[in-house]
């Protein structure tokens, strides 16, 4: 891969207009004094000698160990000043060895700022010449470039990024860039995973303690399973990752577990609901009567509209047969079981015994103080679930008309 090419003639133009950007302060006899480190393998930057002295800076001398302080607060300098700062490698005391030797000038300072790891690692290098080195292997020379200069300014091109993603969020976790990995974690979350590379990106996202992005991998890998499971990336897995195998397989069971619970409650919840609409249905047959079925004081009206309790209908054949039933035992004909079932739920559920029109109401009310503590508890709990369901109707139908 090509390193950048630090002898274009535009360069010694842009050092020129560059050199009056910087208030720069230098010790008398240090120009003449320092010598850059030429690496055989690296291209080497030719300074412009016509660069005009700056003007002296009022004030001491800072030391080195003050520098990385000064430019972290210098947040008044435009992002484009910081890029082209990289790109030029104006007055650089860094040389990156990146792969195949090749070589990204930098700035001792500003890395140490950027990246507390990557200063302590400088710090730790020796001085040749003036030149630090530090070598980042492992990683194509256009990756280490990126993240060079994203360092410097934040900048990046999104061609870059997509095609290096995993390769830069390796480098912001090893030399701690949390800013960097953010925009990794971001493009890779917008559509960049697929049930090829999903479990590749989740071991890469363990190992650089990136949550979201694992949390995220898993969810695909839980929604896409059948998919998933069937690629080359998951045959790799199951062989140089057996715990991490078993650990998705436990997702994805507990996830389908969740699905049949939720699935479950979903048709309790639609049976409890079921006998609210058959509660207000019977008061409504017993109270007012509908068209064919109704008290006997009542004047029926065959031809009125449709009713618009739902379970009506129902209820209403349920009534017919409960009436004719030449057996009415709660033991001997299952509809009329379910009948005496339907009587005695209502009877737990009316407030007004007195004055109540459905039969058996008062019957049922002297019986429960017969009843066991089990069948007790059993009846408390359907009726809380009935009333439970009653109230969500209720919350419901309140939001939706003040709409």
């Amino acid at each position: 891969m090509a390193s950048p090419d630090l002898r274009t003639p535009w360069l010694s133009a842009a050092v020129e207009s560059f050199g009056g950007s910087f208030n720069i302060r230098m010790e008398e006899g240090a120009a003449d004094s320092v010598e850059f480190f030429e690496d055989p393998t690296s291209p080497v930057c030719n300074l412009p000698t016509n660069i005009p002295k700056p003007p002296p800076v009022t004030g001491k001398i800072q030391s080195r160990a003050t520098v990385p302080r000064q430019l972290a607060i210098s947040d008044c300098v435009p992002k484009d000043t910081w890029d082209r700062l990289f790109k030029e490698g104006f007055g650089a005391d860094v040389h990156v060895i990146t792969e195949n030797g090749l070589v990204i000038p930098a700035h001792y300072a500003l890395l140490t700022v950027a990246s507390p790891v990557l200063g302590n690692l400088l710090q730790q290098s020796k001085v040749r010449n003036g030149i630090r080195c530090i070598k980042i292997a492992g990683v194509p020379h256009d990756a280490v470039y990126v993240f060079i200069r994203f360092l410097y300014s934040a900048c990046y091109d999104e061609g870059d990024v997509k095609k290096l993603v995993l390769h830069l969020l390796v480098l912001s976790h090893f030399y701690s860039v949390p800013s960097l990995k953010r925009v990794c974690i971001n493009y890779l979350e917008q559509g960049w995973l697929n049930s090829d590379n999903v479990i590749d990106v989740l071991q890469l996202a363990r190992d650089c303690d990136a949550p979201q992005l694992t949390l995220f991998c898993i969810r695909m890998v839980v929604g896409n399973f059948k998919s998933i499971s069937s690629t080359e990336g998951w045959k790799v897995m199951r062989r140089a990752n057996p715990t991490l195998e078993q650990e998705l397989l436990e997702f994805v069971v507990e996830a389908d577990t969740r699905k049949q619970d939720r699935l479950k409650k979903i048709e309790e919840k639609k049976v409890y609901l079921q006998l609210h609409e058959a509660m207000e249905a019977l008061v409504h047959i017993c109270r007012d009567g509908c068209r064919t079925i109704g008290p006997r004081d009542k004047v029926l009206k065959a031809s009125q509209e449709a009713c618009c309790f739902p379970a009506c209908k129902g209820l209403e054949s349920l009534v017919r047969h409960f009436s004719n039933c030449k057996i009415k035992v709660p033991g001997g004909c299952i509809q009329c079981k379910r009948m005496w079932q339907i009587f005695e739920l209502h009877s737990r559920i009316c407030e007004e015994p007195d004055s109540c029109k459905v039969p058996l109401c008062s019957h049922f009310k002297v019986k429960m103080l017969q009843q066991t503590k089990r069948d007790e508890v059993k009846w408390k709990v359907l009726v809380s679930k009935v009333r439970a369901a009653k109230n969500a109707v209720s919350l419901f139908s309140s939001r939706r008309s003040s709409f």
